[in-house]
């Protein structure tokens, strides 16, 4: 659930009560100093002060001074230092010019200032990283002010943990704001600072940055869930209540006395995000009933597993244990699920008191140590800072920021796969990395010289799809260089962002007629793979932010602009309409077809019509399409390049009639695909695999052999659910051996 944040304490006259605020947080941490934070309270006041009065501005909205305070408030719940807190309280106040950066190291200290300066630099992130389209090149600018953020992280983390604190601020203070601000700071809250808390460990941060970023990105689905949970809270409430008293007393009797068991609020995005993940329903979720055991010792921790299965029966497949193999970022605890009291799901994590500090403060609980080896939890500090040093590196090398979020991402969910070299060597990578991934990670030559890949012995596709434990050779050739196609989403080859980083940076290095070139043919081939019209270049290119159409081609040819991206603007160009709906950054999950229901398609200026797909054309959602009014049938929905639609609209122009995709996704349309291929045995099997594995339903096949030239021709009929998941179905077949080519096509073409 998104946290509750709390009130400042108020004076009668609505001033703040500063002295019951300094109480407070000398309470949260003794060793904080009561009278240098009330300097800097004083200081950050007093200055707001004359700043409203040298503009006559006197009003009663947002506060720099007062959002100091909270941002403070934060930080001291993470335990940071006195330095850090003060930086917080005059942060605001710097950042809107009533306070000057020299004036706080003279009266502060230098070590104020720079942690200022820091988060400062930080917010090159919001202009660099918030409006997707800046992200095609990268301006040298924001790779430097990008640069400077990281060293800034690295040379001292309580910068990053500031600017957290200063976001989560943020984004609690945008519920009244303009749904453009509150969607623009959720969405860069989403992609860089709640993944940037998890990487660090600070779970409680996380979660509150996930669930008000969900709220705003996705506010039906969140009200949905919001509104399930409260009508069960009572009795959820009285659940966990009898739970918790058996639980206790059954730990005492066993010896563990000093166990602390509460009941574990499940928040609103995880909720979401493991019913989408796993398709299942509300009712189905194991961890909305929840409680939490804190033990004194590790051992504490089995002990208590042990007492919760002989209470209840566990459920199969939903144990963890996290002590014996930690999260990347350090989490460590044991998760279980059991059918509980009255037959209800509960989930039960188990951790000590020592963990549970690890979990919510994480790189919080160790900052202090930074430079010794004998102070307990250090190595898990390096190890994080270890991570942000790498992602220094990267960056430093290639000067590319596109990719940032992905990195920061990379974790977010638990699952790696563990890989070893031929020397016995494991390597760690997210679930999905390929040989290719495994090979840039090893090293950048091997990467740009592979030429293909063993998996313990056997050869295999260099989109294979890696599983722990299996060990891989990667087989390289001394002059080998990247391929445009690694580079190709739809294709599979590379997952992780470092991967494309590098083959991209290779790409940049070379002749720019070549990139040109190279870039032209891959849109004109992939645009009439999926059957979409010609679309002009020029517009083209100045919707993906580029001067002229050859600096777009020279861009995708050196793998700066994605294909992908590139054949969306170009659907974009032929339905204008879906111009503005661009606001996906958290996956949803398709709704299921039903023909002519209302949502699926729009007519503009009608009510609610029966529609049904033309079989002459077959559009597919992202199509440019019109309708077509019929007798009896309702509105037939076309293709516009559909040559049965125009010759329609010559005879009866009056019964052409502008429509639309609707905002609802759908399941699957047919379609139809044509694969051409030199013939040999087993490939209409290789042919059924790639669609078996795509999940691909077929509704018709037809092939005929052509013994003159030893080709085959392929039709198939399909269902697919849009242009991205047919262009990657098209890339896979097109990788079989002896593929010529592979393309969509309308009924009315020649077979």
């Amino acid at each position: 659930m998104v946290q509750v944040r709390a009130h400042q304490p108020i004076n009668t006259d609505g001033s703040l009560n500063l002295e019951a605020w300094l109480d407070h947080a000398v309470s949260v941490d003794v060793a904080l100093d009561r009278e240098a934070l009330k300097e800097a309270c004083e200081y950050a006041r007093e200055a707001e002060q004359q700043a409203n009065a040298a503009k006559n501005l006197w009003t009663e909205g947002a506060s720099s001074f007062r959002t100091g305070l909270e941002i403070a408030e934060i930080l001291a719940d993470l335990k940071l230092d006195q330095d850090s807190l003060v930086a917080a309280i005059l942060y605001r106040g710097v950042r809107e010019g009533q306070i000057q950066l020299p004036a706080v190291s003279q009266r502060f200290g230098p070590v104020v200032a720079k942690l200022i300066d820091g988060v400062l630099r930080m917010a090159a992130i919001s202009a660099s990283l918030s409006p997707r389209q800046s992200m095609v090149m990268g301006s040298q600018g924001q790779v430097e002010n990008l640069r400077k953020m990281l060293v800034a992280m690295v040379d001292d983390v309580r910068v990053a943990l500031i600017k957290l604190a200063e976001r989560t601020c943020a984004i609690r203070e945008v519920k009244s704001a303009s749904d453009e601000k509150r969607i623009r700071v959720a969405r860069e809250v989403f992609d860089i600072y709640a993944p940037l808390a998890h990487r660090l460990g600070i779970g409680h941060i996380k979660w509150e940055l996930e669930d008000l970023s969900f709220r705003y990105l996705e506010p039906e689905q969140y009200k949905q869930i919001a509104t399930l949970l409260h009508e069960r809270r009572l009795d959820r409430e009285r659940f966990i209540s009898d739970v918790m008293n058996q639980l206790r007393t059954e730990l005492e009797a066993t010896g563990v006395v000093d166990a602390d068991i509460s009941g574990r609020a499940k928040h609103i995005y995880s909720i979401w995000r493991k019913m989408q993940r796993k398709g299942l329903a509300f009712s189905q979720i194991y961890d909305v009933r929840a409680v939490r055991v804190l033990v004194p010792e590790m051992r504490d921790c089995y002990t208590a597993l042990g007492i919760v299965h002989t209470l209840w029966r566990h459920i199969p497949k939903e144990f963890d244990d996290y002590i014996a193999n930690p999260k990347e970022n350090g989490y460590r605890s044991l998760h279980t699920a059991v059918i509980g009291p009255e037959g209800k799901v509960l989930e039960v994590q188990i951790r000590t008191h020592a963990m549970h500090e690890e979990a919510e403060l994480g790189v919080c609980a160790h900052w202090r140590y930074k430079g010794t080896d004998v102070k307990a939890g250090s190595n898990q500090y390096e190890e994080k800072i270890s991570w942000l040093r790498q992602v220094l590196e990267w960056h430093e090398e290639l000067g590319d920021i596109g990719g940032l979020a992905d990195q920061l991402r990379v974790d977010i969910e638990p699952d790696r796969v563990y890989i070893f070299t031929p020397d016995g060597h494991a390597i760690d990578l997210p679930k999905g990395a390929t040989p290719l991934d495994f090979a840039y990670r090893v090293h950048t030559e091997i990467g740009h010289n592979c030429r293909g890949a063993k998996i313990n012995g056997r050869i295999v596709p260099l989109n294979y799809s890696l599983q722990t434990g299996e060990q891989v050779e990667i087989i390289t050739s001394k002059h080998g260089t990247p391929s445009r196609d690694w580079l190709n989403s739809n294709l599979g080859y590379v997952t992780t962002s470092r991967a494309r980083a590098k083959i991209v940076h290779w790409f940049k290095l070379q002749a720019r007629d070549q990139n040109v070139a190279a870039g032209k043919t891959l849109l004109e081939r992939e645009l009439g793979r999926l059957g979409l019209p010609a679309v002009d270049y020029e517009k083209l290119a100045d919707k993906a932010n580029m001067k002229t159409a050859e600096d777009m081609f020279a861009a995708l040819g050196a793998g700066d602009l994605r294909l992908a991206q590139l054949i969306n603007l170009a659907q974009q160009l032929v339905e204008p309409e879906r111009g503005s709906e661009q606001i996906e950054l958290i996956p949803r999950k398709a709704q299921g077809y039903k023909p002519g229901k209302r949502g699926d398609i729009q007519i503009e200026g009608v009510g609610n019509l029966l529609t049904q797909m033309a079989g002459c054309c077959q559009p597919l959602p992202g199509d440019a399409i019109v309708g077509y009014i019929t007798q009896g049938r309702g509105v037939s929905i076309h293709r516009q390049d559909c040559a049965s639609v125009l010759q329609l609209g010559g005879r009866e122009p009056e019964r052409i009639i502008q429509v639309s995709w609707g905002p609802i996704p759908v399941s699957t349309y047919p379609v139809d695909i044509e694969i051409r291929a030199y013939d040999r045995s087993g490939l209409l099997r290789d042919v059924s695999q790639v669609l078996l594995n795509e999940r691909i339903n077929v509704l018709a096949v037809n092939t005929r052999s052509n013994k003159e030239d030893n080709t085959a021709l392929m039709s198939l009929t399909i269902e697919i659910p849009g242009l991205d998941a047919l262009g990657r179905l098209l890339g896979r077949i097109s990788q079989l051996p002896n593929i010529i080519e592979t393309r969509r096509i309308g009924r009315s073409e020649p077979r």
